[in-house]
């Protein structure tokens, strides 16, 4: 939110300076140096054409004289700022709603923003690395939304291919026709059962191989797939698939279908939802068109052996093959096609994709080929990139069976919720205990995974994140539902009255006031580095904040009436902004804990 001088001192710069009127931004001054905001004049040289101390010199003179600036004081080119405490919490706290909106761009810099995220396999349930995915996707989304975007987020479900049929080939072995009616497991947590099965037999005949075959023995696990029983059974598998076989159809729908319905549990669970789901199944050919046209026009080259390719030189990357030497496709080939089709169907002005960082080269080459076929919207291509999650223990290998499976993640972060907060309530069991441990264990996992950069590798800690207090999402869920405690004791009178903002002045209101008034620029910030970390921490520092300041100035004791509506009155922008920072990192709140 801009402070009244402030915007009086970007009109005085424009006509000092003789410019369009620039923008001024401020940050919170630093805790070493006296002042509530500062000015950082160096940032201003471009707008102002003015060297940094003319800027410096200009912007101490107007502000001195300014009704609404108690003091003034430069430090090289950083100018910080006192504000009178009426001015402070006029222009902050005193409306709500404007201290909410202004997290919303103007009308001009709005777009239709489309983010692909999770894309999960048929071929096993999601586990921790898929969590961390639809975290931030999900999260990424509503961020964007909310400073005023349009947003649409979809789905890309990869439901065919070579891992797909290992499950179904242990199916027909070994499945003996469980279902999930009747073995009463999810389905997707069934068909992931049969994937292991497929792995631990194929593990076997590979040693069985190399055993009889000693030459064999430098050869990798991918090189011998095919040398092995099962290896060559799965890949018929495939060509059955790819040829319309009724039989092999006939399985893939009835364990897709089994995958996809456990898929929309845990979606639910997490408040996951998508404007479309694309199946690959349906979209893996459609690159070939643009493959054809492309080498029609040159843009595509023909090896001897019959593969097209492109090279990619000038863009500093490999020549990249789009279609082998018998005409079949390759992954980049299928991507070709669905960013066209997403770009066709939705007319958005920008793409992301939220996939891991494994995969930053791929879609380098994505980009370069669209911008080399001459789509002047593969300018606006983004790859939204995410560390791996590690857990204590190591890394989570799915063919072996050692994921952490995103149900069994959310059963578990739901138990420690629970017994956490039967800790915090003692003998007084509240009648909604389930509820609140499911918001707060779902509230732990995604805070855990958000308020890190998402392209830094982490360690998720299930423990460490339920924790009430520290960097945790169950502490700024407290910290709200403190809020909403005070304000259902305070009762309706004292929050409608008129509040005089003059009574408020000590260094913990103002600090309160002040990170309030930073939630705007903080979720464009979001928005604008697709990073969800900084309104995480923004969040945790309003937590924190808003401690300090119930520590150490009563509200509802307050020694009179117009302090106690004051701080009231701050107490509940705080709450607001609380909720809608959780909001926009999709995370549900709680009015007591």
């Amino acid at each position: 939110m801009k402070f009244s001088a402030i915007r009086d001192l970007e009109l005085h710069l424009a006509t000092a300076f003789g410019i369009d009127t620039p923008t001024v931004q401020t940050e919170l001054c630093p805790s070493h140096f006296e002042g509530d905001v500062t000015v950082n004049c160096f940032r201003l040289t471009r707008a102002c054409r003015r060297k940094p101390q003319d800027i410096t010199d200009a912007v101490l003179a107007f502000l001195q004289s300014h009704n609404d600036v108690a003091a003034v004081d430069a430090v090289k080119a950083f100018v910080n700022v006192t504000l009178t405490a009426p001015a402070l919490f006029r222009d902050t706290v005193s409306d709500t709603q404007a201290l909410l909106d202004d997290a919303l761009l103007p009308e001009g810099e709005r777009k239709r923003v489309l983010i692909e995220f999770s894309a999960p396999n048929t071929n096993k349930p999601q586990h921790l690395g898929h969590v961390r995915n639809n975290t931030i996707g999900q999260a990424m989304a509503a961020i964007l939304g909310a400073v005023g975007h349009t947003v649409i987020p979809v789905n890309l479900v990869n439901d065919r291919g070579i891992h797909i049929c290992k499950s179904m080939l242990a199916y027909q072995r070994w499945g003996d026709g469980m279902t999930p009616e009747k073995t009463g497991k999810k389905g997707d947590h069934l068909v992931g059962d049969f994937y292991v099965r497929f792995d631990k037999e194929l593990r076997k005949q590979l040693a069985d191989l190399r055993e009889s075959q000693p030459e064999l023995l430098e050869k990798t696990d991918e090189e011998l797939f095919l040398d092995t029983e099962i290896g060559r059974a799965a890949q018929n598998m495939l060509i059955a698939w790819e040829a319309g076989d009724k039989g092999v159809r006939d399985l893939w729908s009835t364990m897709n279908r089994w995958v996809l319905g456990g898929f929309a549990e845990t979606y639910a669970r997490m408040g996951v939802q998508f404007r479309k789901t694309y199946l690959e199944s349906e979209t893996y050919n459609l690159g070939k068109d643009v493959v054809s046209e492309g080498l029609t026009n040159g843009h595509f080259e023909r090896r001897e052996d019959g593969a097209v390719f492109m090279d990619l030189k000038k863009e500093k990357l490999d020549q990249k093959v789009v279609l082998r030497s018998d005409g079949t496709s390759v992954y980049i080939t299928q991507d070709l096609g669905t960013t066209l089709l997403k770009q066709g169907e939705h007319s958005p002005d920008m793409q992301i994709w939220v996939v891991g960082d494994e995969q930053i080269y791929h879609f380098k080459v994505l980009f370069a080929i669209l911008k080399r076929l001459g789509y002047a919207w593969a300018d606006d291509l983004h790859h939204m990139a995410y560390g791996m999650v590690n857990l204590p223990s190591g890394k989570m290998k799915s063919r072996e069976g050692t994921v952490v499976d995103a149900d069994d993640l959310f059963d578990e972060m739901t138990r420690l919720a629970r017994e956490a907060t039967l800790e915090r309530v003692g003998d007084d069991v509240p009648e909604d205990l389930d509820e609140r441990a499911a918001v707060i264990g779902m509230g732990a996992i995604k805070f855990m995974l958000l308020k890190v950069n998402p392209k830094t590798t982490i360690l998720f800690d299930p423990e460490a994140s339920i924790r009430f207090e520290g960097d945790t999402g169950p502490y700024v869920l407290y910290a709200y539902a403190r809020i909403c405690s005070m304000l259902r004791k305070a009762a309706g009178n004292a929050l409608d009255s008129s509040v005089d903002w003059t009574v408020l002045g000590t260094a913990e209101e103002k600090d309160l006031a002040l990170r309030c008034a930073g939630f705007g620029e903080i979720i464009q910030r979001a928005a604008a580095e697709l990073d969800t970390s900084c309104l995480a921490g923004y969040l945790l520092d309003l937590a924190k904040s808003f401690s300090r300041f119930y520590r150490e100035c009563p509200v509802l004791t307050a020694p009179s009436p117009e302090l106690q509506r004051a701080r009231l009155g701050l107490s509940r922008s705080t709450q607001a902004v609380l909720q809608a920072g959780l909001r926009a990192l999709t995370i549900g709140t709680l009015e007591s804990m």
